[in-house]
């Protein structure tokens, strides 16, 4: 008998890496996409709206509603990675189609906290692949969708490398205060599951995996490959990296599937620390239990202050079966190359 589908709400900002987080989210049989909300990151809001509505067509799924969120941080002004995603948060191809359904209307935390509460108790996942803004937002606004969820998987940090700073991860730079309460929130604990850089970057785009999914050529495969290429180029001249470009955000959805996937995830439990200023902000820094907030600036806390960082418990991935997870990326590859609008 197959495991029921996990109902899910993906928040994002469809870049390159986004766009197989979607085709997973949307495609596989695990999961029920309930909605998706944006955010602003790799491009501008209005840009990375419309890449998630120019996907979901190209993936036979505009179906799936489509909810602008949040256009900047909460107390900064907005980054965006166009050295890595181009103009668009998505250069690469002239293949992505027009979209052919509308961003809805509805503020988006409201939708993802209405998706969230119409689902049982402790079923619903909520996947974070770019700044965690709206996010943040949502559990400030209606505290009870926190309790009501299964897990948040989120894509971000790096506890041994960065990718906009020598230490700091680009989600996490973007909004490190939104980052840090969601990591410090009580409700969540044994909820977080993370994917950072450091287990991301097992997962290459390597000449195999290109080989592997052009082996059976068609127009919809041969865009997701020139998406794929021109971010394996941007990661050449940006990282020097020649291998292959790492697909981080659809690790943060794999992370929830089924064991029988055999993907072998690999987990840490630990507290998660952000630093919020100073040369390492959006850093990310693992914290044990029942230290306080600032004992790695080796500042005293006043007070008990509640519950200390390390003991909000963060499930951090620490290694996956790779060869697995690409088996996962293309069966939904094959099955949206069968019903993609591209190849009519």
């Amino acid at each position: 008998m197959a495991p029921e589908r996990i109902p899910v709400w993906l928040d994002c900002d469809p870049g390159h890496d986004d766009a197989f987080a979607i085709l997973i989210a949307a495609l596989h049989p695990s999961f029920n996409l309930l909605g998706i909300s944006t955010i602003h990151g790799n491009s501008s809001l209005l840009k990375v709206t419309n890449n998630a509505l120019s996907l979901l067509t190209a993936f036979g799924r505009p179906d799936v509603p489509v909810y602008p969120g949040s256009n900047k941080p909460f107390m900064r002004p907005a980054v965006h990675a166009s050295e890595i995603h181009g103009d668009s948060g998505i250069d690469g191809t002239t293949l992505l189609p027009a979209p052919t359904s509308k961003p809805q209307t509805k503020p988006a935390v409201e939708a993802m906290r209405d998706a969230i509460m119409s689902t049982p108790k402790g079923t619903c996942a909520l996947v974070v692949t770019g700044t965690m803004t709206n996010a943040a937002l949502l559990f400030a606004a209606f505290p009870e969708t926190a309790n009501h969820i299964k897990a948040i998987s989120i894509m971000g940090g790096g506890f041994t490398l960065g990718n906009i700073t020598k230490t700091a991860e680009f989600n996490i730079y973007c909004d490190p205060e939104s980052a840090a309460s969601i990591f410090t929130l009580p409700a969540l604990s044994n909820k977080i599951i993370l994917a950072p850089l450091d287990l991301t970057h097992t997962v290459l785009v390597t000449p195999s995996v290109q080989k592997t999914l052009m082996s059976t050529p068609s127009t919809f495969r041969t865009m997701l490959y020139e998406l794929l290429m021109f971010f394996s180029e941007t990661y050449i001249q940006v990282f020097g990296m020649t291998e292959g470009p790492p697909l981080h955000d659809p690790v943060a959805v794999a992370a929830l599937m089924d064991e029988s996937f055999g993907m072998e995830f690999e987990f840490e439990e630990t507290g998660v620390k952000i630093i919020c200023n100073g040369e390492d902000m959006g850093r990310t820094v693992k914290v044990a239990e029942g230290e306080g907030v600032n004992e790695h600036e080796g500042k005293q806390v006043l007070g008990d202050g509640g519950l200390g960082v390390g003991e909000v418990k963060v499930k951090v991935g620490k290694k996956l079966n790779v060869a697995k997870f690409w088996e996962v990326v293309m069966d939904v590859v094959e099955r949206a190359d069968k019903v993609s609008p591209v190849n009519k």
